[in-house]
C-alpha cells in the first residue's frame, strides 16, 4: 500500500512514517501547508515526493490511502476530502470531536467506498491483547478497572490546548484510558467527571471520572497535562487482579510486561520489543486488501467516541450522565 501523509506533524515523523518504513507498504508522499516544511521532511525521511497543500496531494500524489495526523478539529474535513478522492484513511485519534460527527463521518466514507480505521495503535499490541484474553478467560468476574494516562505538557503554544482545534486531555490521552476501561468492561451505562484548566487555556488540562454499569462494575479514569508521566491500568477481579504499566507508549525496541494475580498466584509474563504502529499499518492495510473492516472499526470508535462524550457533558454539567447506547 501506498500512503501519503497530510502535515509534518511529530506523530508521523517519528512514529507512523517510520513504522510503515519497517512494513511491506511504503510512504510516497507528505504534504504541508507550508512547501519549504514538506520538503524538508521528505528529505529527512526518505520521502519521494512533497506537496504545498494537502489538497495538492489528494489530486496528485499515486498514492492508495492516506494517513491523517492534523489537528482533532481538522481530521473530518481532510478525511472527508481523502474519500472524495477514492483514497482509505488511517486517521489519529480521537476520530471527531464528538460521536455524531464520527457517525457522519463513517457514513460519508462507506458512501465513497473506501475504508476508515482510527489509529489506536496501542490495541494492536500483543500485551493488550493478552490481557483482554487472561481478564476474559483465566480471571474471575471484573469488579473494577482503573485507567490513567497523564503527562506534563509544558508548551503552552501547543495545539493540544487549543479550544479551537479539538484541544484538551480527554481527547488526546483520555481516549486510551476509556478505550482500556471498555476492552474489559464493554459499553458503559453512565459517567461521572471533573474536569479542571488550572492554566485557563480553555480545554481540560486534568480530568477525573467514574464509568458505570448497571450490572455492578465501575471504572476509574484519569488524564491529564498538569503531572508527571503516568501510564496504567489495573482490573480487580472477584479472585485477583491485572495491572500493566506503560500499557498505550511503549517504545518500539521496549520489551514491556503486565502481572496478575488469581487464587493467591501471582504471574508475570513479559513481551518481546514490537512496533506498534507498524502492526497497526499492517493491519489497516490488510483489511483493505481483504475488503474486511479494520479491528479498529465503526463500532469500536463509536463506542469509545460515546462514553468521552458522556464525561465531557457530565464535567461540563458537575452531574452525572447517561451514555447513550447504540
Amino acid at each position: 500500500m501506498r500512503f501519503g501523509v497530510l502535515s509534518t506533524a511529530r506523530i508521523g515523523r517519528e512514529s507512523v512514517i517510520p513504522a510503515i518504513e519497517k512494513s511491506d507498504h511504503e510512504v510516497v508522499a507528505i504534504a504541508s501547508r507550508d512547501g519549504e516544511r514538506a520538503r524538508a521532511a521528505a528529505d529527512a525521511l526518505g520521502i519521494p515526493a512533497a506537496y504545498e497543500g494537502y489538497e495538492t496531494l489528494l489530486s496528485a500524489a499515486d498514492v492508495d490511502a492516506v494517513y491523517n495526523p492534523l489537528p482533532n478539529a481538522a481530521h473530518a474535513e481532510w478525511t472527508e476530502r481523502a474519500a472524495d478522492a477514492g483514497l482509505h484513511v488511517l486517521c489519529e485519534k480521537p476520530l471527531t470531536l464528538d460521536a455524531a460527527a464520527a457517525a457522519d463521518l463513517f457514513d460519508y466514507v462507506e458512501d465513497r467506498g473506501v475504508t476508515l480505521m482510527e489509529a489506536f495503535m496501542y490495541q494492536f499490541h500483543p500485551r493488550t491483547e493478552r490481557a483482554r484474553e487472561i481478564v476474559a478467560e483465566e480471571l474471575g468476574e471484573v469488579r473494577a478497572v482503573d485507567a490513567s494516562f497523564k503527562f506534563r505538557l509544558d508548551d503552552e503554544g501547543d495545539i493540544r490546548l487549543d479550544p479551537e482545534l479539538g484541544g484538551g486531555s480527554l481527547l488526546d490521552v483520555g481516549c486510551y484510558a476509556v478505550s482500556a476501561v471498555r476492552g474489559f468492561l464493554g459499553e458503559p451505562d453512565r459517567a461521572f467527571a471533573r474536569a479542571t484548566d488550572p492554566r485557563g487555556t480553555g480545554v481540560d488540562t486534568d480530568l477525573a471520572g467514574v464509568l458505570a454499569y448497571d450490572d455492578g462494575p465501575t471504572a476509574r479514569v484519569a488524564c491529564g497535562f498538569d503531572t508527571p508521566e503516568f501510564e496504567r491500568y489495573r482490573v480487580e477481579t472477584t479472585d485477583g487482579w491485572l495491572e500493566a504499566r506503560t500499557p498505550f507508549g511503549p517504545a518500539p525496541d521496549e520489551s514491556v510486561s503486565l502481572t496478575y494475580a488469581v487464587d493467591g498466584r501471582e504471574v508475570t509474563e513479559t513481551f518481546d520489543p514490537v512496533d506498534q504502529y507498524t502492526l497497526q499499518v499492517e493491519a489497516f492495510a490488510d483489511a483493505v486488501a481483504a475488503g474486511e473492516p479494520p479491528r479498529v472499526d465503526r463500532a469500536e470508535t463509536l463506542g469509545n467516541m460515546r462514553a468521552l462524550d458522556a464525561l465531557a457533558r457530565s464535567a461540563d454539567r458537575g452531574a452525572p450522565v447517561d451514555v447513550p447506547g447504540q
